[in-house]
């Protein structure tokens, strides 16, 4: 009797330690599939935020190259107030952008297609002042500005396959199951509107 009991014991001991093995697993399991959805999203965060320097710099450089063009544009008073209320309304949907926020992101890319539009109707007005082509500065300007619209564009390639690749995690089975669960939500592709901003690195001074 004691021989049968103490075979059902230790049966009983080897199922328990199954179970508790099978549930560390799933545990490993699962704290692995958080994990690679946070090392994703910190991932895309922070490319993100190399866009944002880019686009920084970019607001910061065209008040100067608008200031230049005064002297020698004169007459063309509405282009030049109408590239600074364009380059206003970028930086200031800049300011209040999320990679996580669909609205803000949307805002952006909007507000940076009406820069490039303006910005390349610019230049191509100034094509008609000599004077302003062959100005220093301007041609100083003109060259940041091309390395920083090109600086743009690689970050945010960047960024976009880093959003890519958590979108991808994050809709899969089963980390779909946990971004649902702890509320990883989607991420936001960066698309420029008008993509008239890349004429702006065809510009030559």
């Amino acid at each position: 009797m004691e021989t049968i009991l103490g075979s059902i014991i230790g049966g009983l001991g080897i199922v328990v330690i199954v179970i508790i093995a099978i549930a560390v697993l799933a545990g490993l399991f699962l704290v692995g599939q958080y994990n690679g959805l946070v090392k994703l999203r910190n991932r895309y965060r922070n490319a993100f935020s190399q866009i944002d320097v880019q686009l920084k710099r970019r607001h910061d450089l065209i008040p100067n190259l608008v200031e230049t063009a005064k002297s020698y544009m004169a007459h063309e008073r509405e282009t030049l107030e109408a590239v600074i209320t364009a380059r206003n309304a970028a930086e200031s949907a800049r300011a209040g952008v999320s990679p996580d926020n669909a609205g803000s992101m949307t805002a952006l890319a909007e507000a940076e297609g009406g820069l490039g539009s303006v910005m390349g109707r610019l230049f191509a007005l100034s094509e008609a002042y000599p004077d302003l082509r062959s100005n220093e500065n301007m041609k100083q300007l003109s060259e940041e500005l091309t390395s920083t619209e090109n600086k743009v564009a690689f970050a945010r390639q960047s960024y976009n396959d880093s959003v890519m690749n958590y979108n991808n995690k994050r809709e899969v089975f089963p980390s779909s199951v946990i971004a649902g669960s702890f509320n990883f939500g989607p991420a936001v592709l960066f698309e420029v509107a008008d993509e008239s901003e890349r004429e702006l690195v065809e510009v030559k001074f």
